[in-house]
């Protein structure tokens, strides 16, 4: 079990201690107490039956002569391991959209992506229009040596069309052991036919943090995500945009637009630069509150003014950094409403490279604002352009059995958002890749506003 200090989540390796371990995402934090796991089944502390209490094993016996029927009676013969994996699968989606069984391919990919690094081509794709696009590929990575370009179109894997696939399953497609190849079919915007490339696949290293000095001295810090080495870049970024001037830095636009969240520990080591003191974020189990954390002094940013950007895809733990910086009155916030996930995930391993993501708590901002399934409301309200018609923007609050902002609220079950429970920006979010030094210049409608606020509080 892993012990919190008063600033950050404690985790000593990423190797095992004892019989099993767990990792935190805000995703989240803190692990369950009196946790233990016995012959692959988990207990939390000792369940003891009531007078009138269904036995506990009623549903197992009702599970296993299920099993049975379906071994014995399905019109093919099927695998005992596919059947007993979906059922746990089952067992775990069904308390809220964030709680999940994680086999070990799918436990490694999550691993991968909270490391920033993973085996793969090396390429940025997005969905649009059932058509899947080259954002940019990775700078130094196969897809780029290779002459993949932005705006090229993927066709085919290995010579198979990918029409009709998830971004989730030809993501997993194009990744894979490092030094294996993958052919793809592309089709560029000039291009008359398609063309194939081969790549090798080579581990990918993928920064969190971009940086720039903007006109006025001020820093521009985009966080992508939080993975286990944000905190660190955040701070060599930060030191990089110091010294391309003698002249001191004048303010600072913390970009968390798209940003899904990630591991809380980086979340609060980022809050930390610009706090001198106070509650960063509390976090309650079952009505109790288990844990308030709060900011150490000499954060390299306390005196700065502050302008951070959000959107419809701020979830979890970039809204953790907004609303203490909101709630401290550190910051203007900028941009839409955020995603509203406000629950707190522990990463227990199961063993064999089994994993389960969990929901554990829900965590309030200092003032005691819960954001689960309501979001944080900006200062300054700039709405993404609308999509196409008929383009829906889904949050947490839109997501079947999402956890409701208070214990033991009865959630309302809408149908299922047709997307990822873990938001990602469309291409028509708004949203410039490319941040001019002068942002008056952008066609990004809420850097412009961003930036023109900060210059506002800069001369006050």
């Amino acid at each position: 079990m892993y012990r919190t200090s008063p600033h950050h989540t404690q985790f000593s390796s990423d190797r095992p201690q004892g019989k099993h371990r767990s990792r935190t995402l805000l995703l989240g934090a803190l692990a369950l107490a009196s946790v233990s796991f016995m012959g692959g089944v988990f207990f939390a502390g000792t369940a003891r039956a009531r007078p009138g209490d269904q036995s506990p094993y009623a549903i197992v016996e009702q599970m296993a002569r299920v099993l049975t029927l379906v071994e014995n009676e399905y019109v093919d013969p099927v695998e005992r391991d596919r059947l007993l994996t979906g059922a746990i699968k089952g067992m775990v989606a069904e308390l809220d959209p964030h709680s999940a069984y994680l086999p070990p391919e799918e436990n490694a990919i999550f691993q991968s992506e909270t490391e920033g690094k993973f085996a793969g081509v090396g390429v940025e794709v997005e969905l649009r229009d059932e058509q899947v696009l080259v954002v940019a590929p990775i700078e130094g990575g196969p897809a780029e040596r290779a002459g993949v370009r932005s705006g090229d179109r993927i066709l085919a894997i290995e010579g198979e069309s990918i029409r009709g696939l998830s971004l989730d399953r030809l993501v997993k497609k194009m990744r894979g052991e490092p030094g294996t190849k993958v052919r793809l079919s592309l089709l560029g915007p000039a291009d008359t036919h398609p063309r194939e490339v081969t790549l090798t696949r080579e581990i990918i290293r993928v920064a969190s943090v971009v940086g720039r000095r903007l006109v006025g001295d001020i820093a521009y810090l985009r966080i992508k995500q939080f993975q286990s080495t944000t905190s660190t870049e955040f701070l060599r970024t930060l030191a990089h945009l110091r010294s391309l001037s003698s002249r001191p830095l004048t303010g600072v636009l913390l970009d968390l637009r798209s940003n899904p969240g990630g591991l809380v520990d980086q979340a609060t080591a980022i809050a930390d630069e610009f706090l001198d003191h106070g509650v960063i974020y509390a976090t309650r189990h079952r009505g109790k509150v288990v844990e308030e954390v709060s900011a150490s002094r000499g954060g390299s940013l306390i005196t700065l003014p502050v302008v951070v950007l959000v959107n419809e895809f701020s979830a979890s733990a970039s809204e953790l950094v907004a609303g203490a910086l909101q709630d401290h009155q550190r910051a203007t916030i900028v941009g839409a409403p955020t995603f509203g996930k406000g629950s707190v995930q522990t990463i227990l391993d199961l063993g064999g490279g089994n994993g389960m993501k969990l929901t554990t708590q829900r965590y309030t901002t200092p003032r005691g604002r819960i954001l689960q399934a309501t979001g944080i409301t900006p200062d300054l309200l700039v709405e993404a352009p609308l999509g196409p018609p008929g383009t829906r923007i889904f949050r947490e609050k839109d997501l079947e059995n999402h956890l409701p902002p208070q214990d033991h609220e009865t959630s309302s079950h809408p149908p299922r958002a047709p997307t990822s429970s873990l938001p990602s920006s469309p291409p028509d979010s708004g949203m410039s890749r490319d941040v001019p030094e002068d942002p008056t210049q952008s066609k990004d409608r809420a850097l412009q506003v961003g930036y023109q606020a900060l210059l506002a509080k800069i001369k006050k």
